[in-house]
C-alpha cells in the first residue's frame, strides 16, 4: 500500500527549476517590445497621420455651408438680356444623414414629399462621402406645397435644410436655344473629370452652346459659411465667410430681333438660318429647327413630356446650322473661282450649254432639261446652268477644284466657338475615294462636285463663310459670337484672288437677283441684293424630298448683312422656299435700322 507523505506545513513542494532563471529577462524584453510598438504607433498617428486626423476631427466639429455663385448674365449686341438667374428654393442634406438611426423615417418622408426614390437620395449622399463637410442638394426648385409639407414634418427632418439656389433662366426660350444651349447638373462621368477643377456634386455646367463654350467665364467661384457645430450637428457660431464670386457677363454678337425674325421665317420647317456681318464674321443670328425650351433643363427632374420635346427622330438638340448637307448650286461660287484662278478660263469665256452632257458614258442633266444657249460666267451664275459648270469642273480637274474648295474653308472646322457641336464636313478627294470606295477619282467626280453634289458635305455656317468672300472683296472670315472691339481685319484672311475673279462673282450674284433665279429678293422693300440659290437632291424614307438653299447679302455694293437659309427636305427649290425667308429677315433688319428708307412690305393676308 502506497503512502503519500505530506509536505512541510501542509503545502505541496514546487520541485521545477528548469527555465526559472529566464522569466525575468523574457518579461523585460516583452515589455520593451510592446512599449516600443505602442510608441511607434503613437508617433505614426501623431506625426505622419496627424494632419489627416486633425482634418477629420475638424470636419466633425466644423462644417461648410456652401453658397453657389451666380452664373454670369448673357446679353445680345444691343444689351438685351438673353440669359440670367432666378432664385428658387432647394432641399439640402448633410452627407452623414443616411447613417443615422433616424434615416429610415427621414428618408421615407423625404421620398414621399419630394417624389424622389429614397435609393436615389442615398446614392447622392454616398457619392459625396460621409466625411464631406458640405451640404448636398437633393431637390431643386421645390414648390410651395412641398415647402409646406417639409415644415409640417420639421421635427422628423432634423438633418434637412432649405436654401435659395441660383438657377439659370432663359427669358426668350426656344428662339435662342441653339445659340445659348443650356446648363444641367454634372453627370457622374463629368464629375470624375471635373472634380480636379473644383467642381462638386450637384454643380451645374454648360452642356451645349454658349453655356458650354464659355463655361469658365460664366461659372464664377463658390463661397460659403464656415460653421462650428455641436455633437448633434447644431450650428453654434459662424467662424468665417467667403463671398461667392459671380461669373463674368458676356455680350454676344447676336441681334435678338433678327434671331426672332429668323426663327419665325423658318417656321415649322426643319433647317437652319445663319446671318453674318460679312466684313468680320460676327454672327448676327443662328437658328436651327426643330428647337427646344432650354428652361426645362433647370428642373431637378424632367417629366416624360419634357423628354419627348428633346428626343425623337427629328433630333431637336442637333444644331443644323453646324450639321452637314450637300451645298448644291450655291457651290458654283467655288467652281467659278477655281475656273478663273486656274488660268484655263477667263472672265470673257463663253460656253455652249445643253439639255445634258455625256461624259465617260454617264449623262449629266441640265436642271431645265433644255440648256440656256451660250453663256459666260455671269450668265451661268444668273441662270445656275449645270452644263456650263460641268465643263468648268472637267476643265480645271479634281485637284484644282478640291484645292479651292479647301481654301474657302470646306472640310475643316471654321474656328467657331462650338467646337464639339460643329461638324467639319467632307471634301472628297483621290485618297478618300480609294479608302472608302476602293476606286480612283474620275472626271465624273469632278463634274458632280462642280455643282455641289456627290460626296461633298458642308454646313450652313461654312456656306455663309463662302458667301462672305465675294461680299467683302475676297477675304475668308472667321465666324464668332463674342462681341469685342477688335479690328475687322483680325477676323479676315485674304484668299489672294484676282480682282477680275471677284468682279465676276459680284456681278453674277447680283444678276441672280435682278434677272435670274432669285427674283423673290428683287423688291423695293429692301436694298439691292446679291445672292445664289441651290437645290440639293435628297431622299427621305425612299421619297425624293430635296433640300433648298439660298445665300444673299445686302446692300449688294456695300454689304452689311449676309444671310444663308437652308430648308431640309423641303421638296421645293431654293428660289421658291429659302429666298422668301431671307426677304422676311432683311425687311425686318433694314426697316428697323433705316426707318422710312425702304418701301413697306405688303401686309400678309
Amino acid at each position: 500500500m502506497a503512502l503519500i507523505e505530506p509536505t512541510p506545513l501542509g503545502r505541496p513542494k514546487n520541485t521545477r527549476t528548469v527555465g526559472k532563471s529566464f522569466q525575468p529577462t523574457f518579461l523585460i524584453i516583452f515589455t520593451l517590445l510592446m512599449t516600443s510598438a505602442i510608441g511607434a504607433r503613437l508617433a505614426y498617428l501623431q506625426i505622419v497621420e496627424g494632419a489627416n486626423h486633425r482634418k477629420r476631427a475638424e470636419s466633425n466639429r466644423i462644417r461648410m455651408i456652401p453658397k453657389q455663385p451666380e452664373r454670369g448674365n448673357i446679353f445680345d449686341r444691343n444689351g438685351k438680356l438673353l440669359a440670367s438667374t432666378r432664385y428658387p428654393r432647394s432641399v439640402y442634406l448633410w452627407p452623414m444623414a443616411h447613417t443615422k438611426p433616424s434615416w429610415p423615417v427621414v428618408g421615407a418622408r423625404l421620398s414621399q414629399i419630394l417624389d424622389i426614390p429614397q435609393s436615389e437620395i442615398e446614392k447622392q449622399l454616398v457619392t459625396a462621402g460621409r466625411n464631406s463637410s458640405s451640404l448636398i442638394r437633393i431637390a431643386r426648385d421645390v414648390n410651395e406645397a412641398e415647402i409646406t409639407a417639409l415644415k409640417e414634418y420639421q421635427s422628423e427632418l432634423t438633418d434637412v435644410e432649405i436654401h435659395l439656389d441660383a438657377v439659370r433662366y432663359y427669358p426668350h426660350g426656344r428662339p435662342m436655344a441653339h445659340v445659348l444651349g443650356y446648363t444641367r447638373e454634372l453627370t457622374a462621368e463629368q464629375l470624375k473629370k471635373k472634380r480636379q477643377e473644383g467642381y462638386r456634386l450637384g454643380d451645374v455646367i454648360g452642356q451645349m452652346g454658349v453655356e458650354k463654350a464659355y463655361e469658365k467665364q460664366l461659372r464664377g467661384e463658390w463661397g460659403g459659411q464656415q460653421v462650428e457645430v455641436d455633437g448633434a450637428g447644431r450650428p453654434l457660431r459662424v467662424l468665417g465667410e467667403k463671398q461667392a464670386k459671380a461669373g463674368n457677363d458676356l455680350h454676344l454678337t447676336i441681334d435678338l430681333e433678327m434671331q426672332k425674325t429668323a426663327e419665325k421665317a423658318l417656321g415649322t420647317r426643319n433647317g437652319a438660318i445663319v446671318a453674318l456681318n460679312p466684313k468680320n464674321g460676327a454672327v448676327l443670328a443662328l437658328v436651327s429647327h426643330p428647337t427646344f425650351d432650354p428652361n426645362i433643363f433647370s428642373k431637378q427632374k424632367l417629366s416624360q413630356k419634357d423628354w419627348d420635346t428633346v428626343q425623337g427622330e427629328e433630333h431637336p438638340l442637333v444644331n443644323r446650322a453646324l450639321s452637314v448637307f450637300p451645298p448644291a448650286s450655291t457651290f458654283k461660287i467655288v467652281t467659278t473661282t477655281a475656273g478663273l484662278e486656274s488660268g484655263k478660263f477667263s472672265p470673257s469665256t463663253v460656253l455652249q450649254t445643253y439639255g445634258s452632257l455625256t461624259v465617260g458614258g454617264t449623262t449629266f442633266g441640265e436642271w431645265n432639261h433644255a440648256g440656256f444657249g451660250p453663256l459666260g460666267f455671269v450668265g451661268a451664275l444668273q441662270w445656275s446652268s449645270d452644263t456650263f459648270f460641268y465643263q468648268i469642273g472637267r476643265g480645271v480637274g479634281g485637284p484644282t477644284l478640291i484645292e479651292w474648295t479647301r481654301k474657302y474653308g470646306f472640310g475643316e472646322k471654321t474656328g467657331f466657338e462650338f467646337v464639339s457641336e460643329e461638324a467639319k464636313g467632307l471634301v472628297p478627294d483621290e485618297t478618300w475615294k480609294q479608302k472608302v470606295w476602293k476606286m480612283p477619282w474620275t472626271v465624273g467626280d469632278s463634274i458632280n462636285m462642280s455643282i455641289g453634289q456627290g460626296a461633298l458635305q458642308t454646313t450652313p455656317l461654312q456656306v455663309a463663310i463662302m458667301f462672305a468672300v465675294p461680299a467683302n472683296g475676297g477675304d475668308r472670315v472667321q465666324p464668332h459670337l463674342l462681341k469685342d472691339n477688335e479690328d475687322a481685319k483680325s477676323w479676315r484672311s485674304s484668299l489672294n484672288m484676282k480682282p477680275s475673279t471677284i468682279k465676276v462673282l459680284q456681278e453674277g450674284l447680283r444678276k441672280v437677283i435682278s434677272e435670274g433665279t432669285g427674283k423673290a429678293l428683287n423688291t423695293p422693300t429692301i436694298p439691292p441684293v446679291a445672292g445664289k440659290s441651290g437645290t440639293a437632291e435628297a431622299w427621305k424614307r425612299g421619297v425624293k424630298q430635296n433640300h433648298a438653299w439660298f445665300g444673299a447679302y445686302a446692300p449688294a455694293d456695300k454689304p452689311e448683312v449676309l444671310i444663308v437659309a437652308f430648308a431640309e427636305h423641303s421638296g421645293g427649290g431654293g428660289g421658291s422656299v429659302a429666298a422668301p425667308m431671307i426677304k422676311e429677315i432683311m425687311e425686318e433688319y433694314f426697316h428697323r435700322k433705316y426707318p422710312g428708307k425702304y418701301q413697306k412690305p405688303e401686309a400678309k393676308k
